[in-house]
């Protein structure tokens, strides 16, 4: 099922780290250099935009990099209830579509949201992950930063995938094939289809491993999140270093909506209601192939990050 709640944006004072090495000299060209980073970094902090109270559109120190349908609007929301936290409000996609990246740096730091000194800015854009040019050009820009990336079980992202898209069409009226036809091609798991793409975590987590050590990536447990959101964000706030601000009075389960809504000083809000949507019928042999395919992807995940999921 879908996951959860409201979003806003990751704050704190960037750690000082030693610089992230490419392994097997990754391609460097997708972006600028190392000795003009600097000087193009310098030019996105200038204040000249900045308002009289000190705040001002910074680059994100925190990025959530995916994955997509694995719960990162919740997580988002989630962390916005800290107040060192600063959240983009829309899903940016500077580094994954063309016309974006071409805009240049500048132009992403002023998508940001004004922010204080002392706060993280964050932004998510979940398609990231999954997109293979991304590493590079988040490295080029902060091989520093700290990345969020939120993880569910396979299977079930997959159907949450078509899910979305479902709805999408549903909302302006046009058909939609069952899900049936886009899970079986030739009487076969159709292991072309976009959204058992996006499951195969390990083909892409070592693409981003190529220019990040493992300590800089954090993964969300998006199946915990859903269940007990509050030790999920501990966490997550002390990977980014936070003061611990949000505690579990911040969290309560709807039990009309199914699924754990935020309370913020005293004001509740939950996700938006296209949020935990029921899932399709699927016959359970169709599912037990999905979970059967992705049973050693997962097992091959599981080595590289040095930690299991409760996954099929």
């Amino acid at each position: 099922m879908a996951a959860l709640l409201l979003g806003a944006v990751l704050l704190a004072v960037q750690p000082q780290m030693a610089p992230a090495r490419p392994a097997g000299n990754p391609r460097t060209d997708d972006g600028p250099s190392a000795s003009v980073q600097k000087e193009l970094l310098r030019k996105t902090s200038l204040r000249d935009d900045a308002h009289p109270n000190g705040a001002s559109q910074q680059l994100p120190q925190t990025i959530i990099i995916g994955v997509r349908k694995g719960g990162t609007r919740a997580l988002l929301e989630m962390l916005s209830l800290h107040p060192a936290i600063a959240a983009a409000e829309s899903e940016v996609h500077f580094f994954d579509w063309e016309d974006h990246y071409g805009n240049g740096l500048q132009w992403y730091a002023r998508q940001m949201p004004f922010s204080y000194p002392h706060q993280l800015t964050v932004e998510k854009t979940p398609a990231y992950f999954t997109s293979s040019k991304v590493p590079a050009r988040v490295y080029n820009m902060n091989r520093s930063i700290r990345l969020l990336l939120i993880l569910r079980d396979p299977s079930e992202r997959v159907l949450s995938d078509y899910t979305q898209v479902f709805y999408n069409h549903m909302q302006k009226r046009k058909p939609y094939p069952a899900v049936e036809e886009f899970l079986i091609k030739d009487g076969q798991l159709n292991v072309d289809y976009k959204a058992i793409n996006r499951s195969l975590y390990y083909f892409h987590m070592q693409n981003w491993l190529r220019y990040f050590p493992l300590e800089h990536i954090h993964i969300v447990d998006g199946d915990r999140l859903i269940r007990d959101p509050f030790p999920e964000i501990e966490k997550v706030e002390r990977f980014l270093k936070l003061s611990p601000q949000i505690n579990a009075s911040n969290f309560y389960f709807n039990k009309t909506k199914g699924f754990y809504c935020l309370r913020d000083s005293g004001r509740d809000r939950c996700l938006h209601e296209s949020k935990g949507r029921a899932h399709p019928q699927v016959d359970p042999k169709l599912l037990n192939k999905l979970h059967e395919y992705f049973h050693e992807p997962n097992k091959k995940f599981f080595e590289l990050v040095g930690r299991t999921f409760d996954w099929h």
